[in-house]
């Protein structure tokens, strides 16, 4: 893999890249999700199935800030690579970069109780807010530019699904 600061040249608006591309160069194999970004169909829901074992991974093995610093720095770099990337293929937001959904999704799941139906509805409404794109989700999308616009689109969808699942959670007690 390189990691060289020379720019690969753009590969316009309708860009397919390759498992070359991909695997060639470390940012693009972080911002495709370790390739799950390659998915023939749905890529995004690929990204996002990747957050569950960084998410299991980071809260059994390290103590809860150790998990949350691990997001934090992810999230970091996942707007390097994201926005590489983007500027590599042409296509600042370009389907098969699938950093933003697998490290949100994480911190989505770090912040839930660990149950099934919190799992799964966590899943479901994150997948649902980050396609949809309520207010101000697209308009955040739209005005911010780069990698980290590419990223915090799906923090807020993460957020948006985490209100519900809270208040369900507050509601199984009462």
């Amino acid at each position: 893999m390189t990691t060289s600061a020379e720019p690969v040249p753009a590969m316009g608006r309708h860009a397919r890249p390759d498992a070359r591309f991909v695997f060639g160069n470390a940012a693009h194999f972080i911002a495709f999700g370790a390739g799950s970004g390659l998915a023939p169909f749905a890529p995004g829901t690929f990204g996002t199935v990747l957050g569950w074992p960084l998410a299991w991974w980071a809260g059994a093995l390290l103590p809860a800030w150790g998990a949350w610093a691990l997001a934090i720095a992810l999230f970091a770099l996942g707007t390097w690579a994201a926005d590489r990337t983007g500027r590599d293929l042409g296509i600042v937001d370009h389907g098969g970069i699938v950093i933003d959904e697998t490290v949100a999704f994480m911190g989505l799941l770090l912040a839930l109780p660990q149950r099934v139906d919190m799992l799964i509805g966590g899943f479901l409404l994150f997948r649902l807010f980050d396609i949809w794109k309520p207010w101000p989700i697209r308009q955040v999308e739209r005005a911010v530019p780069g990698g980290f616009g590419v990223m915090v689109d799906d923090l807020l969808a993460a957020l948006y699904a985490f209100v519900p699942l809270a208040l369900y959670e507050v509601t199984r007690h009462v």
